[in-house]
């Protein structure tokens, strides 16, 4: 029950993040659209974790966290999370090392990209979470 109520609490963060990441996109800004997308898809999968009974670690490389879940729920996104893995240091800092994000700052479509990566990793981990698959 504590596993469950954990995951859940984790899920609602992910839900927050995706709702930002979708209101920087209406208002243009990108590098935060791309950044809490990011960070939507790592909440949704640490919270997989937890459900599946392991204790996410203090990591942010989404590649990586994929690779730790017991089942194969999000296993054909590698590609699609090694994108958003690009997003977490470079959206949030001007000095981010040069080159991080190979055509600059993100601009609307590569944004609309990562909102739709994040959109359905929330989807399926709250399916599974929730029980609605």
């Amino acid at each position: 029950m504590k596993r469950r109520y954990e995951a859940e609490r984790w899920l609602r963060f992910a839900a927050d993040d995706l709702r930002m990441a979708q209101l920087a996109f209406q208002e243009e800004i990108y590098t935060q659209s791309c950044f809490h997308a990011q960070q939507c898809a790592e909440k949704s999968i640490k919270a997989l974790l937890i459900n599946q009974g392991q204790s996410p670690p203090r990591s942010h490389r989404l590649v990586y966290l994929i690779n730790l879940l017991s089942s194969d729920l999000l296993a054909d996104m590698q590609k699609d999370v090694g994108l958003l893995d690009l997003f977490y240091i470079p959206t949030r800092y001007p000095d981010a090392l040069p080159g991080t994000l190979p055509e600059g700052e993100p601009g609307p479509d590569i944004s609309q990209s990562a909102i739709g990566i994040a959109e359905d990793i929330y989807g399926r981990v709250r399916s599974t979470i929730m029980g609605e698959a």
